[in-house]
Formats: structure tokens, C-alpha cells, sequence
């Protein structure tokens, strides 16, 4: 392909709903093991982002104003929102992927369905589980009366981060397009991994009503175009991935391959190709992605580890040990080893291959030689 003049370069940009200009946001811990974030933030974020990208481009040279093209958003998985139709306002704070509130919930259906903890895993391969967006719903539904009353008014709309943003970014209550994509949809429990839509003998078993949940989407398509009143008004969002599938596919994994990625948890995906596969040791059965509407799926199998380096921050916020996040490794490099400290870092339970929401952090080994580079 001919090299493309300056005048008609074309430009793609990409919504990290994370921590990426780069904007942190702010964690909320009501009670021990819960994890909140305000969905309001959320979207304040992503515009002040937005602003700052394509301030930093034009300020290297590039002609993004006409050029930029499309979109596409990566989000954290698994967080819960549920807002009104009426309103356009989140009925409660976002529930995050680590929050473990819903243990009790989880204990009841284990006990009520046959099978206990894997009854669903056939159907969407994940195992009855705090991680998973049905399980705060239901939460949400038996503890917060603003929920409760919108569901039965039918002015309840469901959805995880990825969701929440293509609504508002769509036009929010002027038309705004109430969706999600098959990796973000295949880790709410209530997808069928085969038929890659809601799976209506779940949505039965847990009393959720269809007509909350967004239409479902591949990972590449044109989903819709952006409304006035953002800085990128006009784009035209054309791909979504839940986060970790994003980084499977940057990372062009193939069937046989595998990425692990590091962040506030760590994630091991193996691409499986186009079979499903079910693991007997712990690990979960997802989407890694379907680029089209024609594309092939590829499925995945992950091993989910909850705690990594919210580990480093617990030692810079809760302990005061370090005062940035990078400080970690010089402290840590001052002794040889650990001097047989071990640290678990079930902050919120343990994830795979155990799948205990109620285990909790432990550090032991601990004797009158260690100092904090041991813990480091």
C-alpha cells in the first residue's frame, strides 16, 4: 500500500477503561472485602482522557482533527452497574471484579442447585463464584431498594463498565446503545459459550429479566458513533474487548499459546482455538475473542489471580511501607531473599484453582530478623 501523504493520515484510537493520558481512579472499601468505584468517575475519566490524547497528538504534529476515524474500548471485566433508563444515573456505586460481598449468596445457591458450585459451568464454564457479574446483581437486587424498585418498574438497565460507557458515549438518554461484546458478556455467568447469547434457563434459575441485559456484540464491528458533548463527537466505535482478551489478541495468541498479563490482578489465557474446553483443575472456560460477525470464536482457558499489584499498593496506601508503587523493587533488592517470610495475598478470597471467597491473607515466617524488605 502507497504511503499515505501527511494530509490523509488516518488515525484509530483506543479507550483503556483502566488506569490509562493515564487517570487513576479512585477505589472505594465500605466493609472489609468489598470494592466499589463511582460509574460517574468513571466516564469523567475517559472525557478528561480523551481531551489529553489528542492534545498530546496534536501538540507531536498530527492532524487528528478529521482523521481520527474510529474507537475502540478495552474495560475492566466482570464490574457491575446497574442504571436508569429514565434517569441515566447508576442506581448504586459499580461493584468491582474483586469484590467478595456476595459469598453468602454464592453458599445459598451451591446449596439450593444440584451440582453446588459447578452447576452453571457447562453452560457458561465458570463455577458459582463472588468474581462474576450475576452474583452482584443478585446482591444488588436483595440489598439495594432503588435497584429492586427499577427492576420492577422496568427501569433497569444492566451492564458491565464496557456497557455503561457505549451507552453514555452513544448519546445516554438521547439514544444512547445499550450493548456488549461476547468477552465481556461471557464472564457474567449468563452467556451460553456455544450460542454466544444470554442463556435463558439461567436467566430463569436466577430470576433476571432479559430485557435488562445489553445485546451482545462481536469484538469488531462498528457498534455505533459517538454523540455530541465528547471530545471525539462524530467517531465511530468499532471494537470492544473485556481487558484481558484485549491483550490476548494484541499479543496475536493462536491456538496452543498463551499471554499473562499483570496489573491489579494477573491472568494467564490460553487460547484454545474454536473448542470449548473444560478444565478439571480449576480453571476457567471463557471467550478470548470473535473478530466479526462472520469471524470464528476463539475460546480460552484462564487461570484468574485476584491480587498482584494491588499487593504493591496495599504496601504503599494500608501499610505506608513504600510511598510509590516503583519504590517496591529497590526496597525488595536490599536483602537476598525473603528470609522466609511467605505472604498470600487472599485479600478478597482466592481465586483459581481455588475458588475461595472465604479464605484470607496470611503472612507468615515472620521472626524478630525481618524487616520490611523482606515483606517487599
Amino acid at each position: 500500500m502507497p504511503k499515505a501523504s501527511k494530509m490523509s493520515e488516518v488515525y484509530i484510537g483506543s479507550i483503556d477503561q483502566h488506569h490509562q493520558h493515564q487517570v487513576e481512579l479512585t477505589q472505594f472499601y465500605p466493609e472489609a472485602g468489598w470494592v466499589e468505584h463511582d460509574p460517574r468517575e468513571i466516564l469523567e475519566s475517559v472525557k478528561v482522557c480523551m481531551a489529553k490524547a489528542l492534545d498530546k497528538a496534536t501538540a507531536n504534529g498530527h492532524n487528528v482533527d478529521g482523521g481520527l476515524k474510529a474507537i475502540g474500548l478495552r474495560n475492566q471485566r466482570e464490574t457491575t452497574v446497574v442504571w436508569s433508563k429514565s434517569t441515566g444515573l447508576p442506581l448504586y456505586n459499580a461493584i468491582v471484579w474483586m469484590d467478595a460481598r456476595i459469598s453468602s449468596i454464592c453458599r445459598r445457591l451451591e446449596k439450593e442447585l444440584p451440582g453446588g458450585k459447578t452447576y452453571f459451568l457447562e453452560t457458561c464454564g465458570l463455577p458459582i463464584s463472588t468474581y462474576f457479574s450475576a452474583m452482584k446483581l443478585l446482591w444488588l437486587l436483595e440489598n439495594v431498594h432503588e435497584v429492586k424498585v427499577a427492576m420492577e418498574k422496568g427501569d433497569a438497565m444492566l451492564g458491565t463498565i464496557d456497557s455503561w460507557l457505549i451507552w453514555n458515549l452513544t448519546g445516554g438518554l438521547d439514544g444512547g446503545i445499550h450493548v456488549t461484546d461476547v468477552s465481556n458478556a461471557s464472564r457474567t455467568m449468563l452467556m451460553n459459550l456455544k450460542t454466544l447469547e444470554w442463556d435463558k434457563p439461567t436467566l430463569d434459575t436466577l430470576k433476571i429479566p432479559a430485557g435488562i441485559l445489553p445485546k451482545i456484540f462481536s469484538n469488531a464491528e462498528n457498534i455505533g458513533t459517538v454523540a455530541k458533548g465528547w471530545p471525539i463527537a462524530g467517531v465511530t466505535i468499532s471494537g470492544c474487548l473485556g481487558d484481558q482478551h484485549a491483550a490476548m489478541l494484541g499479543h496475536a495468541c493462536k491456538k496452543g499459546q498463551a499471554k499473562s498479563t499483570y496489573g491489579t490482578g494477573a491472568f494467564i489465557l490460553l487460547n484454545t482455538g474454536e473448542e470449548i474446553i473444560h478444565s478439571g483443575h480449576g480453571l476457567l472456560s471463557t471467550v478470548a475473542f470473535k473478530l466479526g460477525t462472520k469471524g470464528p470464536v476463539n475460546y480460552a482457558l484462564e487461570g484468574s489471580i485476584a491480587i498482584a499489584g494491588a499487593a504493591v499498593q496495599w504496601l504503599r496506601d494500608s501499610l505506608g511501607i513504600i510511598s510509590s508503587a516503583s519504590e517496591i523493587e529497590e526496597l525488595a533488592l536490599q536483602v537476598e531473599s525473603t528470609g522466609g517470610v511467605h505472604f498470600v495475598p487472599a485479600f478478597n478470597g482466592l481465586f483459581a484453582p481455588f475458588w475461595r471467597d472465604d479464605a484470607h491473607g496470611v503472612c507468615i515466617g515472620i521472626t524478630r530478623f525481618t524487616n520490611k524488605a523482606h515483606i517487599a
